[in-house]
C-alpha cells in the first residue's frame, strides 16, 4: 500500500502497538505525527522512524486534556498542511487493574475520560481538518476483544472498549457525508513484551497457531485506511488469531 505524502497521527505511539503502527505508515511513505504523553518514548519513536528513512514529528499530548488535542492537530497542520489519517490508540494500559468492589468513581472517570472521551475529542478535532481534504480522511479506533468478552474485575476496561466500538459506528454515520471513514480494530492477545517467553499453550489456544504481534495490528490499520478501501466504514475488525471463536471447556 502506498501512503506517500499522506499525514498520519498515531496517538499513544511511544511503544507497543502504537509504535509499530507509526513505523508501518512511515515505511509506506507517510508523514507521521507521534502523539505521546511520555516525552522520552515519543521522541525515541520519532528518532527511530527518521533513522529508518521516514518522516516523523513528535508532539507531546495527553488525550485526557482537550487543549492538548487541539494543540496536537494545530501543530500537525502547521508542520504538514493537513491530517489524512488518525489512529486512536492511546489509553491507560492498566485500566483493568482495580477490583470491582474497590473501583472508585475517580478511577472510573479517569479511565473513561482518557480513553473514551479522548477518542471522541481526537476524532472531532482531526475531522474538522479532514472534511476539507479533497479525499476526506480515515479514522481507526483501537478497541479490544474485551468489548465482546470479559474476565472478572475488568468493568472499567470493558466499558471504555465497548464505548469505543459504539463511537465507531456512530461517527462513521455522522462523518460519512464529509468523506471520512471510521472503523475499529479489536485486537486479541498481542504480545508487546518478550515473545520468546511465551509457552506452547499460549500459542495453541489460537486457531492461527500463535499469539499476535504489533505488526498484525499495523497491517490491519493500513488496510482500513488505504484510499483503495473507502467502501469499508463503520466496521469492527477482530484481529485475534481466531481466539475468541474457539470454545474452551474448563474441567
Amino acid at each position: 500500500m502506498n501512503f506517500e505524502n499522506l499525514t498520519v497521527i498515531v496517538t499513544g505511539a511511544g511503544r507497543g502497538i502504537g509504535k509499530e503502527v507509526a513505523r508501518a505508515y512511515a515505511a509506506d511513505g507517510a508523514k507521521v505525527v507521534i502523539a505521546e504523553v511520555n516525552k522520552e518514548q515519543g521522541e525515541r519513536t520519532a528518532e527511530d522512524i527518521r533513522r529508518e528513512g521516514g518522516k516523523a514529528l513528535f508532539v507531546p499530548c495527553d488525550v485526557s486534556r482537550e487543549e492538548d488535542i487541539i494543540g496536537l492537530v494545530d501543530q500537525t497542520v502547521q508542520a504538514f498542511g493537513t491530517v489524512d489519517i488518525l489512529i486512536n490508540n492511546a489509553g491507560i494500559a492498566n485500566a483493568h487493574a482495580a477490583k470491582f468492589y474497590e473501583l472508585s468513581a475517580m478511577e472510573w472517570d479517569n479511565v473513561m475520560n482518557t480513553n473514551a472521551r479522548g477518542c471522541f475529542l481526537m476524532t472531532r478535532e482531526a475531522a474538522k481538518v479532514m472534511r476539507n481534504n479533497p479525499n476526506g480522511g480515515a479514522v481507526v479506533n483501537i478497541s479490544s476483544t474485551r468489548a465482546l468478552m470479559s474476565e472478572p474485575d475488568t468493568e472499567a476496561y470493558a466499558a471504555f472498549k465497548g464505548a469505543i466500538s459504539s463511537l465507531t459506528h456512530a461517527m462513521a454515520v455522522t462523518l460519512g457525508k464529509d468523506g471520512i471513514t471510521v472503523n475499529s480494530i479489536l485486537p486479541g492477545w498481542i504480545e508487546t513484551g518478550d515473545y520468546s517467553g511465551l509457552r506452547e499453550i499460549d500459542h495453541s489456544q489460537h486457531p492461527a497457531g500463535r499469539v499476535g504481534i504489533p505488526g498484525d495490528i499495523a497491517k490491519a490499520c493500513l488496510y482500513l485506511t488505504s484510499p483503495a478501501n473507502r467502501f469499508v466504514t463503520g466496521a469492527q475488525l477482530v484481529v485475534d488469531g481466531g481466539m475468541t471463536r474457539k470454545m474452551i471447556y474448563e474441567p
